[in-house]
Order: C-alpha cells, then sequence, then structure tokens
C-alpha cells in the first residue's frame, strides 16, 4: 500500500508541474475536478492525452473550427461540441463560438476561445467561492455541466432581445425618408437572424438528447432541469421564427412603399412630359419662319410674345385641369 501511494504521489505532482507550466487553471472540491483551457493549442491537447484516455480525433475537434454540435459517447467519459452565440459589434451579426467538453465520473473539461462571458464567470466564482463550490460541485460533474449549460443559454436571450429592438428600429426607419438606410438595416438584421437560427437549429437535438447522457455522471435526477433548459432553447426557436416572419414582412412593405412612391414619381414625371410636348409643339411652330396669326412677322404686335405666354398657360392649365378629373393627379 505504501509503494503504490508512493507511486501515484509522483505522478499528481508530475501532472500538476505541467498544468502550471502551461498555465492551466481547475477547481477541485469533494473529488469533482473543473479544468477550463482557454483558447486550446496542441500543447493543451497532448497534455490531456497523456493524463487522460481521451481518443486522439476527438482531441483533434477541439482544435477545429468547423464541428458541428455533437455528443459523441465513451464507456469512461462523454464528448460534446456546443455552439453558442456571441454577437459581433463590428460586423453586426451574431457568430458561433464552439464550447468542448469531456465528462466523467470526477471530471468536467472545457475548452473555449474565453468568449463565452457566463462561463468565464462561473469558473472564476467557483475558484473564489467554497458556497458556489459546494453548490455546483456535491452532485456530480453532469449536474456541474447543467449548470454551465444553462447558464450559456440564458445567455442567449438579451442577444435575443436585442435583435427585437434592432427590428423595431428599422420599422420605424422604413417610414422615414430614410429609405437607402432603411433597405441596408434590414438586409443586416435578416443576416442576423439567419446566422443565429443556424446556431441554434443543431443545439436542439443535442440538447434534448442530453439529459439520457448525462445521468451517469451525477446523483440528481436532471430530467426537469433539463426539460427547462430544453423549453428556453424551444423558446428561443420559436423567437427567431416570429423575427423571421416581421423582417420578410418589413421587407415587402418596404418594397411596396419603394414602388408606390417610384410610381408617384414617375406620374408626376409623365404628366411632365405630357405638357412639355404640347408646349413644344406649339414653340416650333411659332419658331419656323413663316407667317403665322400673331407670328413674328410684320402684321404681328409688340405683344406677340405676350400673347404666345398666355396661351400656353392656358394650355398647361386645361391639361392640368384634365389629369385631376381623371385622378391622374
Amino acid at each position: 500500500m505504501t509503494l503504490s501511494r508512493k507511486k501515484k504521489e509522483p505522478a499528481a505532482t508530475k501532472e500538476k508541474q505541467e498544468k502550471q507550466a502551461l498555465g492551466l487553471e481547475s477547481v477541485t472540491w469533494g473529488g469533482l475536478t473543473w479544468l477550463n483551457i482557454e483558447q486550446p493549442t496542441e500543447r493543451e491537447t497532448e497534455y490531456l492525452a497523456q493524463n487522460y484516455p481521451f481518443h486522439p480525433l476527438d482531441l483533434d475537434d477541439c482544435l477545429s473550427r468547423i464541428q458541428r454540435p455533437k455528443i459523441d459517447e465513451y464507456p469512461d467519459y462523454l464528448f460534446l461540441v456546443f455552439h453558442f452565440p456571441i454577437f459581433n459589434a463590428e460586423a453586426r451579426v451574431t457568430t458561433p463560438s464552439q464550447l468542448s467538453v469531456f465528462i466523467g465520473n470526477d471530471y468536467l473539461i472545457t475548452l473555449d476561445k474565453g468568449e463565452l462571458k457566463p462561463l468565464v464567470k462561473l469558473f472564476k466564482d467557483c475558484q473564489l467561492n467554497e458556497e458556489t463550490r459546494q453548490e455546483y460541485f456535491n452532485q456530480g460533474s453532469g449536474y456541474l455541466l447543467y449548470r454551465i449549460i444553462d447558464r450559456l443559454i440564458d445567455y442567449c436571450l438579451p442577444i435575443l432581445s436585442k435583435i427585437g429592438g434592432n427590428i423595431e428600429q428599422a420599422e420605424d426607419g422604413i417610414f422615414s425618408t430614410a429609405r437607402p438606410k432603411a433597405v441596408r438595416e434590414i438586409s443586416i438584421l435578416r443576416r442576423d437572424v439567419i446566422s443565429f437560427r443556424r446556431i441554434i437549429w443543431p443545439m436542439r437535438a443535442v440538447i434534448g438528447s442530453l439529459e439520457v447522457k448525462l445521468r451517469r455522471f451525477t446523483r440528481t435526477d436532471l430530467s426537469v432541469y433539463f426539460g427547462d433548459i430544453v423549453d428556453h432553447v424551444d423558446r428561443i426557436w420559436d423567437g427567431l421564427d416570429e423575427y423571421k416572419e416581421i423582417i420578410e414582412g418589413l421587407n415587402d412593405t418596404h418594397d411596396s412603399l419603394a414602388t408606390n412612391r417610384l410610381n408617384d414619381i414617375i406620374r408626376v414625371l409623365t404628366i411632365l412630359a405630357t405638357i412639355g410636348t404640347v408646349l413644344t409643339v406649339v414653340a416650333s411652330f411659332y419658331g419656323m419662319n413663316i407667317p403665322l396669326p400673331w407670328g413674328a412677322n410684320p402684321g404681328g404686335g409688340p405683344f406677340t410674345w405676350l400673347i404666345l405666354l398666355l396661351a400656353m398657360l392656358g394650355i398647361t392649365a386645361g391639361m392640368l385641369f384634365y389629369f385631376h378629373r381623371k385622378n391622374w393627379l
């Protein structure tokens, strides 16, 4: 027994030294360790390969940027990939941030880019507060993972609300004079909603089947808890569906308003062109070098130009009155 203990202690010390050399941070309470790795590289995955029984393909997936949300089940652990939305203020679009998770009986390992603020905050709280560690760690690694996912799903709701606020602003802009700007806002919102839907859609299936997979890693019945998470995901998806329909309606409304405005402009220009054509014909006749009534000939008086001007004004007024009677104006 003493020899076995001596062998384990150097191994544990070596692992601790490796973690310190890589700058890895972990929290341990009640036999459960949470290791959070931000911005993982090949050095971190090599450390995991040396100290945990993880499949090499899973470790490669942690470094990949194109993985879809999934659950890979093994006898000793689960490997999970999640995508959670992050709003890119510069590009004004919601982008996915990948979270890779290894979960076993006495450990939980999360790998992310450090962009998920709820995850970073929760990890720091667990590092600093004994009560938080006791609350989250005392029911097994499965319960701890549930609390992480619950926080990250709740983090999606403010992003969804922000999209709703932007849609209201775009709706007000449609009926203003800045129509080119309204078109751009609608296009940006449509791209944002499509991106958000692309993130949430595969997550629904993963979260819906997660509770059954986690039963062996917790002492608590999580069916009710994950039922609540599924309700939140469905609410997010329904909200995105509603926003998608609203944006399509706003786009149709904008097209209708733009078409009506264009028709009004074309109608006014057509009337002006028609009046101008008639006046041009009159002016052309009196521009010819032949004798005409009231024309520029010896029989014309000094007020001939005034008579012609009044005649043109009368023609214009008559045509406008006619267009008005026809409801063309």
